[in-house]
């Protein structure tokens, strides 16, 4: 091959590098820029008069008087349309039986919404359920809740050949020529004044515990759930990875039974966590009774397992990468053999080791199989350090997933899910750039 064939070559490899770069780094922008632009909304978003309300009633932090202020001016800017809805009770009252059906069900479904918008109605009482009691929180979601109002939805099926399409039919219509009909327009009007939006910073997301099946309050629990669980796996898988990874490297033959041993760690990397759960459940739970039901050790337990294989193999690989010429320079000085892996071949492997803690970190933050049937409950709260061996906890990776397929009304607070998605990647982040700092400061101080 002549030299200018080598360098157009060269120049083709270097060229196709940088395109899958770049294709790579599109790749990930387009995959996390809506978990960050829809999770930070979650944090920073336009608060209603009912959010304020929520953090004086449910969480005592807003100033009671103004809030008070607040609730006596939206009541006196709703003072028309109850005005109105009175008149039209009064007007339904006297209709004919036949003509009283025809609106007595187009007016609960305005009641319902109009309860779904502002809360408890005037005469109403006092619903337990948070969500019953107050109205929508958030700015985007109430007008979401004002076009409901305003608009009925109905589906068009004139046309045979093809399927149905969606209309918005004016609500103020079915009330045409009654009391009611003021409402519409009024409501359209005066929304910002009923509604009172504000921007919100609401750091305490991060801290608050939930109300009413996340209806309310933030993902505190949840926060420390996990980091809880991420600690434990890693307290157990480090210390018996890096051992097993010494013995493996400078103990033990290397035969049979070792190349067995290192075959079996590879497969454990590639089963599957579900049957990580499912072992956690029947062996530590049931079979060693570490504790009567689901509990963060029992949770810490399993993911330590499941991540102890990729500790043990990148612990392995960084020993091995350790020149020899250390060892036997170590034990020319008349080290012991432990005294020399401790004090020479770690500090020397600690970057590769620790790159290893770094990627298990991350999975073990993230897993939910293993302890769905281990530590994690869908509501409650994070137990302390001293219930962590009896008490289960709320994780992210869980209650993701439980939002996204369990909860009833899960359109209502998809800004909580995407706010779950986006702190467990923050968490996990830091967690990495806390580990990578580590690895960089051990690698800078072996080069003194």
């Amino acid at each position: 091959m002549n030299l200018n064939t080598r360098k157009l070559l060269d120049k083709s490899f270097s060229a196709l590098g940088l395109i899958l770069s770049a294709a790579l780094l599109m790749m990930i922008i387009i995959i996390l820029y809506p978990i960050f632009s829809l999770g930070i909304g979650a944090f920073i978003f336009k608060g209603t008069i009912e959010f304020r309300r929520v953090q004086n009633e449910l969480f005592r932090r807003e100033n009671s008087e103004s809030i008070k202020q607040e609730i006596n001016d939206q009541k006196h800017a709703l003072l028309p349309l109850f005005d109105a809805m009175k008149a039209f009770e009064k007007e339904l009252s006297e209709m004919p039986a036949s003509k009283k059906r025809e609106y007595k069900s187009a007016y609960s479904d305005f009641q319902t919404s109009l309860r779904e918008l502002i809360g408890v109605l005037p005469g109403e009482s006092i619903p337990e359920l948070p969500r019953c009691r107050y109205g929508t929180t958030r700015w985007d979601k109430a007008s979401e809740k004002l076009n409901n109002i305003l608009f009925v939805e109905e589906y068009d099926y004139s046309n045979p050949t093809k399927m149905g399409h969606k209309i918005l039919k004016p609500r103020a219509d079915l009330f045409s020529g009654t009391a009611l009909s003021f409402a519409f327009p009024f409501l359209k009007k005066n929304f910002n004044e009923i509604m009172r939006p504000e921007i919100v910073f609401y750091w305490r997301f991060l801290t608050d515990s939930s109300k009413d099946s996340h209806f309310f309050g933030g993902i505190g629990p949840e926060v420390t759930g996990t980091i809880l669980l991420t600690v434990g796996a890693m307290l157990i898988a480090v210390p018996i990875g890096i051992l097993s990874a010494i013995y493996l490297t400078e103990y033990a033959r290397q035969n049979w039974l070792t190349s067995l041993l290192r075959t079996l760690i590879s497969t454990l990397s590639g089963v599957p966590s579900i049957v990580f759960g499912l072992f956690g459940l029947a062996f530590f739970i049931n079979t060693m009774k570490i504790s009567e039901s689901k509990s963060v050790f029992a949770g810490s337990l399993t993911l330590g397992l499941l991540i102890l294989p990729v500790i043990i193999r990148a612990s392995e690989e960084a020993i091995l990468a350790v020149p020899k010429t250390y060892r036997e320079a170590a034990l020319s000085l008349g080290a012991s053999p432990w005294k020399m892996i401790v004090s020479v071949v770690l500090p020397a492997a600690l970057p590769g080791i620790l790159t290893g803690i770094i990627i298990s970190m991350g999975r073990a933050a993230g897993e939910t199989a293993p302890i769905i049937f281990t530590a994690a409950v869908s509501l409650g709260e994070a137990p302390g350090l001293m219930d962590v061996f009896s008490q289960p906890t709320p994780a992210l990776s869980w209650n993701i997933y439980n939002l996204a397929t369990e909860h009833q009304k899960v359109d209502q607070i998809r800004h909580v899910q995407y706010g779950m998605v986006f702190t467990l990647i923050m968490i996990v982040l830091v967690m990495n750039c806390i580990a990578i700092f580590l690895r960089n400061r051990a690698f800078n101080k072996m080069k003194g």
